[in-house]
């Protein structure tokens, strides 16, 4: 077939295309046009899910007469001049595509008034054809009517789902502009029926509460809010906490320079920060704000502006994920910074024999018990008090003496079935998962170690050989001296081949094929500066679940209380490597009520 030039009108509808997918794409290209003018409002108004008639009217800076036609045409923008203006873009549209892609398979009419303007104008599109610009009435801003979406090309209307689907659609866009723009009202009509309404937010709670109007009062009553500022990037927004993470990413917010943003970048990081407090399989849920020098960014590289290209994609991974890393762990410090410093790892290296796992000397807080007494039907093993922690006043009462100074997590007091600690607290009851709580414990002190070149390296009688790919092998060997650090003595045997001749004390031969094709796998994915870290991490995260104290173990009182102590010097010790809760609280105004004593 020959080729040839094709006709403006079909160049359009191509075009059209990448811009307009749906009525939801239609609308967000408005709004964002809208938000782009200064509008302080935008009123968005559709039938028949968006197919019949969307319409758009902000209260913005306007169109003046001369330029309505223009706006219409394609590549016609006020937003860049200069190729400078494009690497350092601030506006959510810049192509000028939006509204000649729209016009072209629609039925258009645009009505503007400029601000500090007495009159109106408006001009019309009908299949790409232009009307003569005419006088109207309408207030400052613009209306955006969009008629008959996709009527001129019938192969794209037929893939238009029902109309409730497409308006979830459409609710769906609205939210996600309403979290972006505080400054900004916005409202949804659907039929003539006000179905929602964002009112401006300027203060803090105004902010938090149109959150929690779009995300939900459960997502902002788990929310922890943050705002960090470094080498160039600042973030700010909600984060919430590991127990509320989800079974889908569907509640996953993230916006760069007041852009909505689907990164894998960005994802990855905010994802990595979760890693030792996320159940597997669970996603993090949060809505984030991150603003960045417009100049290390290139805005210009998805049709839909939903992804981006970093300048230096590794410094903003770095940024994100040691900011959200950080806000959880000071978050779940607990009393470490009032607690003295852990004892050695050895103390407390995980072991069969409980005297390994458990310190026998600790903090006194007086009252203490000497041992345990039988087990009930029940499956409760009771703590038998000291004849000093009896109330004498009373034969037929007794309890423990409360020392001048409670620790948080109180006082031990019995095991049930073998899972749970029981443990009085001042104003009442705190059960523990102990091996939950064991492995958090037991972990941490492992990553600390190994963070401070603190883990010993055990030679092996035989080297374990290991198959690797090529270029595993080859980043292995370059990095063989940073891997010596970690207690992995590797060294090359071949093409494809390694030989590990020493290994971390703690680690079982087993681990390591595992840990070295991971290594190496990460190597070359992820380069050298985490991947040795992460794959570490995993393997400890393993030995400390397996190691940790197993249900149905009988512990005696002092290794409970011991287990508590090492709790409130454990940051991050409310949740267990995966995420699940380490213990809870139940307080005795609870207890009254379930009793319902007092009434």
């Amino acid at each position: 077939m020959p080729i040839r030039i094709l006709p403006d009108q079909l160049i359009h509808q191509i075009a059209a295309g990448e811009v307009v997918e749906r009525p939801a794409s239609v609308i967000k290209e408005l709004v964002e046009n809208s938000i782009d003018s200064g509008a302080t409002r935008v009123d968005v108004e559709i039938e028949d899910g968006g197919v019949r008639v969307v319409r758009v009217r902000d209260n913005g800076g306007g169109i003046a007469r001369d330029e309505l036609a223009l706006a219409l045409s394609r590549h016609a923008t006020s937003k860049i001049t200069t190729i400078d203006d494009l690497e350092r873009v601030m506006t959510l549209g810049f192509r000028g595509e939006a509204l000649p892609s729209i016009a072209s398979v629609s039925r258009m009419r645009l009505t503007s008034r400029v601000t500090g303007s007495d009159s109106a104008y408006l001009v019309s599109s009908d299949n790409g054809v232009l009307s003569e610009v005419q006088p109207a009435a309408h207030p400052p801003g613009t209306t955006v009517e969009v008629r008959d979406l996709f009527f001129n090309v019938p192969a794209r209307r037929k893939f238009l789902r029902a109309e409730r689907t497409e308006t979830q659609h459409i609710t769906r866009a609205i939210e996600r502009m309403a979290l972006s723009s505080f400054r900004t009202a916005f409202s949804l009509s659907v039929g003539k029926k006000l179905v929602a309404e964002y009112p401006v937010a300027h203060s803090q709670i105004d902010r938090e509460r149109r959150v929690a109007q779009i995300v939900g009062d459960e997502f902002m009553a788990n929310a922890l809010f943050v705002e960090h500022e470094a080498a160039g990037c600042k973030l700010s927004g909600w984060l919430c906490q590991p127990t509320y993470a989800r079974a889908q990413p569907d509640l996953q917010h993230f916006y760069l320079n007041g852009r909505t943003l689907r990164d894998r970048v960005i994802a990855s990081a905010i994802r990595l920060g979760y890693r030792d407090v996320i159940f597997g399989g669970r996603h993090p849920a949060y809505v984030l704000f991150m603003e960045i020098d417009p100049t290390q960014v290139d805005v210009n590289a998805h049709p839909a502006k939903l992804e981006v290209r970093f300048r230096d994609g590794r410094h903003v991974h770095d940024f994100l994920f040691r900011t959200v890393e950080r806000v959880l762990r000071d978050t779940y410090a607990g009393a470490a910074s009032q607690a003295p410093a852990p004892a050695s790892i050895d103390t407390f290296m995980p072991a069969a024999n409980a005297a390994s796992v458990w310190p026998s000397q600790g903090p006194s807080y007086g009252g203490a018990s000497r041992s345990f007494g039988s087990q009930s039907s029940l499956g409760l093993r009771v703590a038998e008090p000291s004849l000093a922690g009896f109330a004498a006043s009373s034969p037929t009462h007794t309890a423990f003496n409360e020392p001048a100074e409670t620790p948080p997590l109180g006082f031990a007091l019995a095991q049930l079935h073998g899972v749970y600690i029981l443990a009085q607290a001042p104003d009442g009851l705190i059960l523990v998962d102990m091996h939950a709580a064991h492995e958090r414990t037991t972990y941490e002190r492992m990553k600390a170690a190994l963070g401070q070149g603190a883990l010993a390296s055990q030679p092996l009688l035989t080297p374990i050989a290991i198959n690797v790919s090529q270029a595993e092998a080859d980043l292995l060997e370059e990095h063989a001296a940073l891997l010596v650090q970690a207690g992995l003595d590797i060294e090359r045997s071949g093409p494809t081949g390694v030989h590990v001749r020493a290994i971390p004390a703690f680690l079982k031969a087993s681990d390591i094929d595992a840990l070295v094709q991971r290594v190496g796998a990460d190597l070359v994915a992820n380069g050298i500066s985490r991947g040795v870290e992460e794959a570490l991490n995993e393997v400890l995260g393993t030995i400390a679940c397996h190691g940790a104290v197993r249900a149905h173990r009988n512990l005696t009182v002092p290794e409970m209380n011991a287990l508590l102590r090492e709790m409130e010097r454990t940051v991050r010790s409310d949740q267990c490597n995966h995420g699940r809760p380490t213990w809870t609280y139940v307080s005795m105004s609870d207890l009254d009520r379930m009793f319902l004593r007092g009434r």
